[in-house]
């Protein structure tokens, strides 16, 4: 308990002294209540997107009380088709979908804020179209003014630039991606572009394209909001590369490889922007997908400790927990949790990273976990909340 909570007794005086005991024992009930409300009161905005199944309607909303990991029932905020990924600006409260307006896919911006009740809620900015199929991923860069968009189907990147007020401004570029691996047939015979983001120091773009078992990097003016190409880094050959993340030291890179449900680890070279591989691991022991009808990796992410690493594998339905050596970054893998639902397309960890909220595509849910500090287990929270087809979890304060 806070030693402000109690101030210091005077001597002798013994009715004095009765009066001082009876403040005492109201101020420390006071801190405790204080103390415990205030745990209970700290809820942070939960942004989930869904796929265009027939049970979605849009962009949903929850919230999770980071004193005990429950999640409060999901309600609807935005109605659009397929908002499958979002991200939010780094300096506003602009909230972005990957969706479907108008029958055309688009990148869609909405003002964070509060409706009449008080409830978090979100007002259509504006869209610009995408083109080329459709975004399936989508990322602002930490300056606010360049946002990213990758076409699985086109094979492409796309970039737009972003005005002072978070609203969309126009596409600024279309960069087309060239070939396909061949090792996997029907998935690698052409390119498959599928995730998007940036490097620490914002000079550089990585576009994962799991077609060309490669991920492909350009260099980044997010002044003018446009990208020219750098450079690759290869995952080994059938390994689909479709999420990745850096480390918090900036040294490192995560990448996801879908198809085979392996993670390889990267040395990066930041002045030069440069990817050199040095691990694969395997997310799930062979035998064990063995038995599966169907298996395919997610999503990846990095505990903000850089002590842990987290993936998600479809079919399996688990979560995969490894641990990172401090020395090298290499991976060893130490969990696989049970996602307590059906294809987890995305999960993430909570700003705290004391929770990850786990979502399960075919099964409608979003489950939470707690997460040890010390040694990066997953544990399950008992709280489990009905979502149509959620494929992206995202929080207000990442």
């Amino acid at each position: 308990m806070p030693a402000s909570c109690f101030p210091t007794l005077p001597p002798e005086d013994f009715i004095l002294k009765s009066i001082l005991r009876a403040t005492l024992r109201s101020l420390a009930i006071a801190c405790l209540t204080g103390l415990l409300s205030s745990g209970h009161a700290a809820e942070i905005d939960v942004w989930i997107g869904t796929s265009s199944s027939p049970l979605s309607q849009g962009i949903y909303h929850s919230t999770l009380d980071t004193a005990n990991g429950k999640l409060s029932p999901a309600r609807l905020v935005a109605e659009i088709g397929g908002p499958g990924f979002l991200a939010i600006h780094p300096k506003l409260p602009v909230l972005y979908a990957a969706a479907s307006r108008d029958g055309k896919a688009s990148v869609v911006a909405y003002q964070m804020g509060k409706d009449a009740q008080g409830k978090s809620s979100l007002t259509l900015v504006n869209s610009v179209e995408v083109g080329d199929g459709g975004a399936t991923h989508l990322a602002i860069d930490p300056t606010g003014k360049t946002l990213l968009t990758a076409q699985y189907g086109g094979g492409s990147v796309a970039a737009f630039a972003v005005k002072a007020d978070g609203s969309l401004d126009r596409r600024t570029q279309l960069v087309k991606h060239q070939g396909g691996s061949r090792v996997v047939a029907g998935r690698q015979d052409s390119p498959h572009t599928h995730w998007v983001g940036f490097s620490p120091d914002n000079r550089f773009a990585f576009a994962p394209d799991l077609g060309l078992d490669q991920v492909v990097i350009y260099r980044l003016d997010s002044a003018t909001a446009q990208i020219t190409p750098h450079g690759q880094g290869n995952v080994p050959p059938g390994g689909g590369p479709r999420h990745m993340k850096f480390h918090p030291n900036g040294q490192w890179i995560y990448v996801l490889n879908e198809l085979d449900l392996t993670v390889s680890v990267f040395d990066y070279d930041a002045a030069n922007g440069k990817m050199t591989i040095k691990q694969t691991v395997e997310a799930v022991p062979r035998a064990e997908l063995a038995k599966e009808q169907f298996t395919s990796a997610s999503e990846i992410r990095v505990h903000p400790s850089g002590q842990f690493v987290y993936s998600a594998n479809r079919g399996h339905d688990t979560i995969s927990v490894y641990r990172v050596n401090a020395e090298t970054g290499e991976l060893e893998a130490i969990q696989h949790a049970n996602v307590r639902g059906a294809t987890p397309r995305n999960f993430n960890l909570d700003p705290s990273a004391n929770w990850l909220l786990a979502a399960g595509q075919d099964s409608h849910s979003l489950a939470s976990f707690v997460v040890n500090p010390e040694t990066g287990l997953l544990q399950f929270n008992r709280s489990v909340i009905h979502v149509p087809s959620p494929i992206c979890v995202l929080f207000q304060h990442e």
